[in-house]
């Protein structure tokens, strides 16, 4: 009997030599690209622009972050769950992150070094400041071959200013859990992001929920990225992209595994182009304020994107709203 194949995420080479926007292998890896969100959330990118040198020496920043006594940790301190610190805690005792907002700008990582090393720590923020900026570059890129595919680049273009985004840098401790102990690092969730960049080390873990319920893992390669669509991107597509569940789980025995995250909020409203409604794709979500709508998602979190979606409108505009 022929074993069933498993599930894999689709992979995209996002090399320079694919990245001329006059050839026709742009044409190409923008189809690819939007085709991978709408299928699964998300893919795996091969981006040359990363050198493994600053991959690593971001892993080494989040160790040295890790280590300091807990009473400095928590003073990184936020109303927002996703940008502040996070302890390990009886419901998931292997977890263990941190947030670091404006994280693309000098001032962002300087202020926040200067709060966790009031002498200075110059590795520091300047590491964390030139993943980000590069990072933030490659999120930049997959928004514009998205919109290049769909054919609203030019109609969007208020998304490419310099201030149409904040950035945020999640990094993430997992460690391995103990014999009888639950092995989920993370809970099951969709992100409440535009997109999310993820790098991790050489520890896997994390898995993501395929449309028809089958979980794919991801094996971790160098100078790879997992691609992942937030639920702010699937409102602004009219539904066309898909923002998948996903979870870590780690294993017994398994090393410490770092993840390091980019996320992106669009700063003010988001709304849907117009060139994606139609008779076939009528309008499924009103205009919103994404930062309003991740303050919302703290209390509202275990809902599927579309129940919460319903909820927000139903909380922000005083009426149920369908989605």
């Amino acid at each position: 009997m022929a074993c069933k194949k498993l599930p894999s995420l689709p992979t995209i080479n996002l090399t320079t030599e694919n990245l001329k926007s006059d050839s026709s292998s742009w044409i190409v890896a923008c189809d690819d690209v939007r085709h991978a969100l709408e299928e699964y959330g998300c893919f795996i990118a091969v981006y040359d622009q990363f050198s493994t040198e600053l991959s690593n020496a971001m892993v080494n920043c989040l160790q040295d972050f890790f280590s300091l006594p807990t009473e400095t940790k928590v003073q990184n301190l936020a109303n927002n769950k996703y940008f502040g610190h996070v302890a390990p805690n009886t419901l998931f005792p292997l977890y263990e992150s941190v947030g670091i907002k404006a994280v693309n700008t000098p001032e962002g990582t300087q202020s926040f070094t200067h709060l966790m090393w009031p002498s200075g720590n110059d590795h520091f923020s300047g590491t964390v400041l030139a993943y980000a900026k590069q990072a933030s570059e490659l999120e930049q890129l997959i928004k514009r071959m998205v919109f290049q595919s769909y054919g609203v680049l030019r109609s969007c273009d208020s998304h490419f200013t310099n201030d149409s985004y904040s950035y945020t840098l999640r990094g993430t401790k997992y460690t391995s859990p103990k014999q009888q102990e639950s092995n989920i690092g993370l809970q099951i969730h969709t992100d409440k992001t535009f997109l999310t960049v993820l790098q991790q080390n050489e520890v896997n873990g994390l898995e993501v929920k395929t449309k028809n319920g089958e979980w794919i893992g991801f094996e971790n390669k160098a100078s790879s990225f997992v691609i992942i669509a937030g639920d702010a991107f699937m409102a602004w597509s009219n539904g066309r992209i898909h923002t998948p569940y996903h979870r870590v789980v780690m294993n017994v025995g398994s090393k410490v595994r770092y993840s390091i995250t980019i996320k992106s909020y669009k700063n003010g409203m988001i709304r849907t182009p117009e060139e994606l409604v139609d008779d076939d794709h009528p309008l499924q979500f009103q205009d919103f304020d994404h930062l309003g709508y991740t303050l919302f998602t703290n209390i509202a979190d275990q809902d599927s994107p579309q129940e919460r979606f319903a909820k927000f409108y139903s909380a922000v505009l005083g009426k149920a709203i369908k989605v």
